[in-house]
């Protein structure tokens, strides 16, 4: 597989100051139904996209009087779920928490993935970004970014490095470190973060990039070792004095990923609205904002579903350029 990656555009951060704006949006009504909707995410459970979306899934229960059920098909970084995602009837039954490598890197990054994603899903919100950390097993002999560098060069191809699969951030970002940093690592891709990260505590593997509420309690109960940020800004709580990758030298990178809802397309504008309009509320909730981020999620919402449609095309547009450019390849 060709190495060569991709550099993650400087999106951050929002925050919460852009709620406030989504309560204006046409003043759209929250429609009670009483129906049940299926949530699909790309990932299996304990990772932050499925927090997440649990979260959002019991706050708009209270919200809509709807039945939301979290249903995890991961697989090929999300493109399995949003395949079955597409071919769902356009009715409101079903619904995705979409992570941004599925929806727009994937496509140029796989030979094919079962949707297009400008065409076969109607976005909603955005719901926040999602910054990653750079983690190791404790017992290796370095204790920050500087020190693994430096053990990497004198020790080539001897460490190695876990993902959530192949094209998602994890894997990504942690090329494009591997890259700048002139280090070589073996890239062992699983089916989501729980089983790369318990290989590294285990000492199976050695590194590995994922999200912050997805190592948050390792690192505090001493299992695992942060090495550095992935964000542009640095975490507080148990990574509270880890430096960015930024502050250690690699400002061209930036880990962080954003999740959206979506509708299958043809899903009618007064569903997407009335969801619009419900998350909103719900993410209007001090509350809300307070458990986003104690999971490890940034909140960020979309003006409208307009907007969060430009933002979904400005957001392919740039990865396909970038995997265009950087002759990334995957099977």
């Amino acid at each position: 597989m060709n190495t060569k990656v991709i550099s993650r555009r400087k999106v951050l951060i929002g925050g919460a100051l852009g709620l406030i704006s989504t309560l204006s949006f046409g003043q759209a009504k929250v429609e009670n139904s009483g129906k049940t909707v299926k949530i699909v995410i790309g990932f299996p459970p304990g990772q932050a996209t499925d927090s997440v979306t649990r979260l959002l899934a019991d706050k708009l229960r209270q919200v809509t009087g709807d039945n939301y059920i979290v249903d995890n098909r991961p697989g090929q970084g999300g493109s399995i779920a949003l395949g079955s995602v597409a071919k769902s009837p356009a009715d409101g039954s079903v619904m995705s928490v979409v992570h941004m490598s599925a929806i727009a890197a994937n496509p140029h990054l796989y030979p094919a993935v079962p949707y297009e994603s400008l065409k076969d899903f109607e976005p909603v919100s955005l719901i926040g970004d999602l910054p990653f950390v750079l983690v190791c097993n404790p017992s290796l002999p370095f204790k920050n970014i500087k020190e693994f560098i430096a053990y990497a060069k004198a020790n080539p191809e001897t460490l190695t490095n876990a993902s959530s699969g192949n094209g998602t951030v994890s894997h990504l970002a942690m090329e494009k470190l591997k890259r700048d940093a002139g280090i070589k690592m073996t890239h062992v891709p699983y089916k989501g973060s729980v089983a790369g990260l318990t290989d590294v505590i285990s000492g199976n593997v050695s590194v590995a990039l994922e999200t912050a509420s997805s190592v948050k309690n390792y690192v505090d109960s001493g299992k695992l070792r942060a090495l550095a940020i992935g964000s542009s800004k640095q975490l507080g709580g148990v990574f509270a004095g880890v430096p960015t990758l930024a502050q250690s030298g690699f400002k061209d990178i930036n880990a962080v990923t954003w999740l959206m809802i979506i509708y299958p397309a043809g899903t009618p504008k007064s569903i997407v609205n009335s969801t619009y309009a419900a998350l909103s509320k719900v993410m209007s909730s001090p509350e809300v904002e307070q458990s986003l981020l104690t999971i490890g999620c940034i909140p960020r919402v979309s003006k409208s579903p307009d907007d969060a449609a430009a933002y979904l095309r400005s957001e392919y547009k740039y990865w396909g350029d970038v995997v265009k450019s950087s002759g990334v390849k995957l099977e």
